[in-house]
């Protein structure tokens, strides 16, 4: 009748590699294929050169994601010509992406002029309806998980049947979930696990998007996870390669998993503009498009429940998302995003039935059973290194759950056996299930409120 965490040093099962999505960023033969403007690309060089000195060719197209052939030496050859750059030094033989460029006095004051109205200096950004239809094609890849897959991805947790076979369906619906329950039964560790496998499938993100002559940030090393490509030409430190069989403003990562806590704001869902660098930061849902959004401790934000889901209504039911420019100007997302919302409050405190209505699949996760309680305290025993033992455990329910009345929780079994190791290595003993080490484990840990 519940579900509980994962065993310790257990992962989920998942498919074994990233499979290629059906968007490939087409490549980049001339400057018109970046749909960006030829004098917005010159600023962007002067940036980047007034940042870092001298620079050669080859280097300025890593730095921009952009390949030389075609593109930057076009961009390059003007502002030689208007005497923004200049050749500092050449090597015979080695075409002109191993000259080594220098920015001139008067293409330090243009990038000082460019600095004031952004001061992004990286990899050029792809226009927003090019990111859009890019999302649109890639949430049609989603793979839709059957009872087979969705045991062998969460066959590192402890599920009773009810709640497995709700999982699943709200899995494939792709919109919210809303988990709610007691603390420490795993709400957390189904999310990951559901993350897990939905990171086995990849995606193409770009670096930015720009929008209107503003850039915003896109992709986020912390929360994106590269998958290794053979035909990578750019993934920040590496080197452009030539040839290039896709447009390198993109990268491959792993569907995201994005997770938030208490520290989400409604300021947070929506474009961060930074008043210094003058560009924009992309909030969570959209840096998790293609993937899941996991809102843990739900109504413990620092700001109300119900503020938050009026945030939610329009992206849940249209699938499409408004984010404002700091200039007023609205702009439309898509929003292929599954929103968790995971809760130890009743959910009576939190939202009225009508809010609970929009959330797609509701799923109470409760406290084990006995039968479920012991098969995870066996698995997480055997996991840590502690002698497991049915008469052990038999004591431990008698004398701490029922005559304390007190309820099983499915993460006490991993918390009082790291109390058990504690308590064992202080004592020089084996750690095992025996009345002494459990007494001293469960006073040690548990709290009469």
């Amino acid at each position: 009748m519940t579900n509980a965490p994962m065993k310790s040093g257990a992962k989920p099962a998942t498919p074994t590699g990233p499979s290629a999505p059906p968007f490939t960023p087409p490549p980049i033969v001339n400057l018109e294929d970046t749909g960006l403007s030829p004098l917005w690309l010159q600023d962007l060089v002067l940036k980047v050169m007034y940042f870092q000195g001298y620079l050669t060719g080859y280097k300025i197209a890593e730095e921009i994601a952009l390949p030389f052939s075609g593109v930057v030496d076009q961009i390059v050859e003007t502002l030689k010509r208007e005497k923004l750059i200049e050749v500092r030094s050449s090597q015979m033989g080695l075409g002109e992406g191993a000259y080594l460029y220098a920015i001139t006095g008067a293409g330090i004051a243009r990038a000082r002029e460019a600095l004031e109205r952004s001061q992004y200096a990286g990899p050029a950004p792809v226009p927003l309806g090019v990111y859009v239809e890019s999302v649109l094609r890639q949430a049609r890849s989603r793979v839709q998980v059957t009872s087979r897959v969705m045991r062998q991805v969460l066959s590192g947790l402890v599920l009773n049947e009810n709640t497995f076979q709700a999982l699943g369906p709200a899995v494939n619906s792709g919109t919210s979930i809303f988990l709610y329950g007691p603390p420490g039964n795993g709400k957390t560790s189904i999310a990951r696990a559901i993350g897990n496998m939905l990171q086995a499938q990849s995606i193409y993100i770009p670096y930015a998007i720009y929008v209107d002559g503003q850039v915003i940030k896109l992709y986020d090393s912390v929360n994106h996870k590269l998958v290794q490509e053979e035909d990578t030409t750019y993934q920040g430190t590496g080197t452009l390669k030539a040839g290039s069989r896709r447009d390198p403003r993109w990268v491959r990562i792993h569907r995201p998993f994005i997770v938030t806590g208490g520290e989400l704001t409604l300021a947070g869902l929506d474009l961060v503009f930074d008043d210094t660098l003058k560009y924009y930061e992309a909030p969570f849902q959209v840096k998790a498009n293609g993937g899941i959004l996991l809102i843990d401790d739900f109504g413990r934000q620092m700001v109300r429940p119900r503020d938050l889901l009026n945030r939610w209504i329009v992206p849940l039911e249209n699938r499409i998302d408004y984010l404002t420019l700091h200039t007023g100007r609205k702009i439309e997302i898509p929003f292929d995003v599954l929103v968790v919302f995971s809760t130890n409050l009743p959910p009576k405190e939190l939202v009225d039935e009508a809010f609970l209505r929009r959330l797609r699949h509701k799923i109470e996760i409760q406290d084990p059973s006995y039968e479920e309680y012991r098969e995870i305290f066996r698995r997480v025993a055997a996991a840590k290194g502690v002698t497991y033992s049915d008469q052990g455990l038999a004591y431990l329910l008698q004398e701490w759950y029922v005559k304390r009345n007190r309820k099983l929780r499915a993460n006490h079994p991993r918390d009082l056996c790291d109390q058990i190791l504690d308590i064992a290595g202080y004592l020089n003993v084996e750690p095992e299930m025996s009345r002494e080490l459990i007494d001293r484990a469960a006073k040690s840990y548990f709290v009469e409120l």
